[in-house]
């Protein structure tokens, strides 16, 4: 794999940690990892031997509810995770560079300058629009991973599939095209980059089961690539990255009934979204509510600050956003449930507030 030769050279030629796990696997008796021989005393499961760093039962879970193979899904804490082994593995100290398209999610800024590498920022347009032909203008030699997050947060909108394939391939042995879906579910059916897969080996796909299946709490995330990426970057992630109980509700949460019961939580957020977009454009203090594909709406108040602190007082908290380029005055509101979404419409609606 070509783009390999990308990847940091002390990267390439690191030994990686070898677990007692990795080493020999599960057996009856297990002696091998100075571990409790007794469970703890508590009314969870068995907790006293480490976890399999990447379960099988799960990886092949995800592999076929991804339809991809078990060697291109790499499982890990969160996204968090697989975002910051991304730019550990690729990114040199001082050297090598990311680019982003903001505003967007803070965490691959975040990874990257704790990596010490440059961040790149190529705006969006006005209506928070990819501008891939800036995008690519701002990728040099020294650019190793390029962040598209779609559904975009905090703005919500969808970045088309033929714009992310024209992408990898204007990348293509260049750099890694890192496509972070945590929102993905909530877009309608559109298409994932997943489908890229096949034709390019350039492309990371990020997706997560803390959002269309409830499972934050868990911080079960999900690398998609080629094998020999996904290998890369298993050098370097820490030994026993998921809980058990971590794992167990993540095979939970991709059984048959719990995936029915997820896409009619999908379909219920879908439609409370687009109730509620409707709902806040009416209010006088709203300026602009943002096209969303995802389980939020970015909206632009005349007075941000002003409504937040209003929806606090009723007990509501909602994301300020203002600090993001582009998005003065703006909060990002998750939609709840048509009880919480009413509470919300309630407390900023002006009229009631002053009766």
């Amino acid at each position: 794999m070509k783009l390999l030769e990308r990847a940091r050279p002390e990267i390439l030629a690191l030994q990686p940690y070898s677990s007692a796990r990795m080493e020999s696997g599960v057996a009856a008796t297990m002696l091998n990892a100075n571990e409790s021989p007794w469970p703890a005393s508590c009314t969870a499961p068995a907790l006293n031997r480490y976890p399999d760093p990447q379960p099988a039962p799960l990886r092949a879970a995800l592999a076929g509810f991804y339809a991809v193979a078990p060697g291109n899904i790499l499982i890990g804490r969160g996204s968090d995770e697989a975002i910051d082994l991304l730019v550990r593995a690729f990114c040199r100290p001082g050297y090598d560079a990311i680019t982003i398209a903001s505003p967007t999610f803070g965490m691959y800024a975040v990874a990257a300058r704790v990596q010490g590498a440059d961040v790149t920022e190529v705006p969006l347009t006005p209506g928070f629009v990819l501008d891939a032909k800036a995008l690519l203008a701002a990728v040099t030699p020294d650019t190793k991973l390029v962040f598209v997050c779609s559904p975009n947060n905090p703005t919500g909108g969808l970045v088309p599939l033929p714009m992310l394939a024209h992408l990898a391939q204007a990348l293509r042995d260049r750099a890694v095209l890192v496509v972070d879906e945590a929102y993905i579910e909530f877009a309608d059916g559109a298409a994932s980059a997943m489908t890229l897969l096949d034709r390019h080996d350039n492309v990371a796909v990020l997706r997560t089961l803390s959002k269309a299946h409830a499972l934050a709490g868990a911080r079960v995330g999900v690398l998609i690539a080629a094998a020999p990426l996904v290998a890369l970057v298993r050098r370097i992630q820490a030994p026993y990255p998921l809980p058990m109980p971590s794992v167990d509700a993540a095979l939970s949460a991709l059984s048959v009934s719990a995936l029915a019961a997820t896409d009619q939580r999908v379909t219920a957020i879908c439609r409370e979204r687009e109730r509620m977009a409707r709902a806040l454009a009416g209010l006088a203090e709203v300026l602009a509510v943002f096209d969303s594909a995802a389980n939020f709406l970015c909206v632009r108040f005349v007075d941000a600050r002003k409504a937040w602190r209003r929806l606090a007082a009723s007990g509501i908290v909602v994301r300020d956003v203002s600090r993001y380029p582009q998005l003065a005055d703006c909060l990002r509101i998750t939609i709840g449930t048509p009880e919480e979404n009413a509470a919300l419409l309630g407390a900023l609606d002006a009229r009631k507030a002053a009766a």
